[in-house]
């Protein structure tokens, strides 16, 4: 059982991305009754008990999906192991959310807190998993085999109190849904132009928008819309400034492959250069006026209507405006991803290779009143059974498996993945629980040679529309990961990825991030906002802001969290 502490290292723990969120990642696949698949290995948790048990379950991440495991994966699941979820999601602000439950002493049974998992961990709200796995959950082991190093929490604690759930095992990822985003339509009529700046994005927009001021009901066309609405902004406005800057993904710091030393990544000369390329856009009449002052809902909701051509977020983030398009049969109006930089001198650095990222995940609290039942529910899912249930579905139902053993989608059902996406997985599940349990990552193999995930090549293209295929083969690619520079490219960061790393209460760094975020959020869109003659005054004000806030103490101290991570995963 976890003890109150305060550490005074760095803590391990913390995981994908992605974000995520509940659409990231889709997690391995299984069915009851898989053919080919194997099944959960004796002792786990397609469990002995299977006496009906409801758990309480807690996750940052929203999931408006959810069914309450009724759809039919979550039926299945339930059979298989007896436990039902009675899941609650975060509305609002998540970290404030869980601050509140961890210090209300009273706890849901399991819990997936992301990043604020050291608030439950200082509050000794949740127990140390280590025996548990060891005792009653070999699939779980099995899964994370030589990484299970990467589960400990800091230096100080070896203790494994979060099972990650937010980075597959062993993952190869096929998909781009980062960089630029333009319309199928935009590249199609300019014949197909090189899209590999932001001048080359800017002058795609401008050139259509030149054509097309409008829509087909004299609604005023959009160049590019951004999502500023609370932690989104990251995702759409801030984050792209270190991709579009050859700079890795660590969060709100860039940190240097040799010293470790850690740097807030706004500080770097050419983010300054992104911005004012967004403040000149904005000038132009090319960035949506409500970029910064939108709701998500009506960000999601522009992009439905086809209006918007050009986007600089992750699919995870737009990708409900996009079923909508697609449910709709508007597939010109859905989106191509670029590898699209400041100028030629960087590459997009999306597929910058982090190997496993231990700790976003589940952890099960002290108050949980049967663990055993709940580290068997969770083997359950991490079977080779259970990976092929969540991913794949039913067999005969959702997939088939053919006289060779190939594991195949329904053409019909996969279609309705694709193109009706949300309804799909309210009524299969498939989806719904990726984040809920330990998983393969893409491009692994289970044991009868299938993917455990449907993320591989030959599913994507499969999942494409023909809009889709077109715009691809005109820039002389199979996939949208073809024009982006590849892993090998990138060194791979020993500390993962500076933002999966829990940072301790007591530790100063978390007034004074605070502190720093604040000011980001209200001077970089001043800065964009302004008139192009006033930015650098803006800007130059903004660093002052940062130096009085305390950013280089922040920087030393974000150095050191790293470094302690380097030790802890090269033990």
């Amino acid at each position: 059982m976890a003890v109150k502490k305060k550490w005074p290292a760095v803590l391990l723990t913390a995981a994908l991305s992605v974000g995520l969120l509940a659409g990231c990642g889709e997690s391995g696949g299984g069915n009851a009754g898989a053919s080919g698949s194997g099944s959960a290995e004796a002792g786990s948790g397609a469990a002995d008990d299977l006496k009906p048990i409801t758990f309480t379950f807690y996750s940052e991440d929203p999931n408006p999906n959810w069914t309450n495991m009724q759809d039919e994966i979550g039926k299945v699941i339930t059979e298989k192991t007896g436990v039902t979820l009675n899941a609650e999601f975060a509305v609002g602000d998540p970290v404030q959310k869980s601050a509140l439950i961890a210090s209300s002493g009273k706890y849901p049974d399991i819990i997936s807190a992301k990043n604020s998992i050291n608030k439950f961990v200082d509050a000794g709200a949740v127990i140390d998993l280590t025996e548990l796995i060891d005792q009653h959950a070999p699939n779980i082991k099995k899964l994370f085999g030589d990484q299970m190093n990467r589960l400990r929490y800091s230096n100080d604690d070896p203790s494994i109190y979060v099972i990650p759930t937010y980075d597959g095992v062993g993952n190869t990822i096929f998909e781009a849904g980062g960089g630029f985003s333009l319309q199928h339509r935009v590249v199609k009529e300019l014949g197909y132009p090189k899209i590999r700046t932001v001048q080359d994005f800017e002058n795609a927009i401008k050139q259509y928008l030149a054509k097309h001021p409008t829509d087909e009901n004299g609604n005023k066309n959009i160049g590019v819309s951004l999502n500023a609405d609370d932690w989104h902004m990251y995702i759409s406005v801030t984050n792209p400034a270190f991709f579009a800057t050859g700079a890795p993904d660590d969060g709100e710091y860039y940190i240097d492959m040799n010293t470790y030393e850690a740097t807030y990544h706004y500080l770097r000369p050419e983010e300054k250069e992104y911005f004012r390329w967004l403040n000149h856009m904005n000038a132009e009449g090319l960035l949506d006026p409500d970029s910064f002052v939108q709701k998500y809902d009506q960000y999601k909701a522009k992009i439905a209507s086809g209006r918007v051509l050009g986007l600089i977020d992750q699919l995870w983030d737009y990708a409900d405006g996009e079923k909508a398009l697609k449910a709709e049969g508007k597939f010109e109006y859905t989106y191509g991803h670029y590898p699209v930089t400041l100028n030629e001198n960087y590459k997009d650095t999306s597929f910058w290779p982090t190997g496993f990222l231990a700790g976003y995940g589940i952890a099960i609290s002290k108050t949980n009143p049967d663990p055993v039942r709940a580290i068997k529910f969770l083997d359950y899912l991490a079977s080779d059974e259970g990976q092929v249930l969540l991913n794949w579905g039913i067999k005969d139902k959702h997939y088939t498996v053919d006289a060779n053993g190939k594991r195949s989608m329904i053409k019909e059902v996969n279609d309705r993945r694709v193109n009706d996406a949300t309804n799909f997985q309210k009524e299969t599940g498939i989806g719904n629980y990726n984040t809920i349990g330990p998983h393969y990552g893409d491009g692994v193999k289970d044991p009868s040679g299938n993917y455990y995930t449907l993320r591989f090549p030959e599913q994507l293209v499969e999942g494409y529309s023909d809009v889709e295929k077109e715009v691809l083969k005109a820039y002389g690619a199979t996939t949208w990961k073809d024009l982006f520079p590849k892993e090998s490219e990138f060194e791979v960061k020993p500390w993962g990825a500076a933002w999966n790393i829990p940072v301790p209460s007591d530790n100063e760094l978390t007034v004074l991030d605070e502190k720093l975020k604040t000011i980001t959020w209200k001077m970089i869109p001043k800065a964009v906002l302004a008139k192009p003659e006033e930015f650098d005054r803006v800007w130059d004000d903004y660093l002052q802001q940062l130096e009085k806030a305390g950013v280089h103490k922040a920087e030393e101290l974000r150095t050191q969290l790293v470094k302690d991570r380097v030790k802890l995963w090269s033990e």
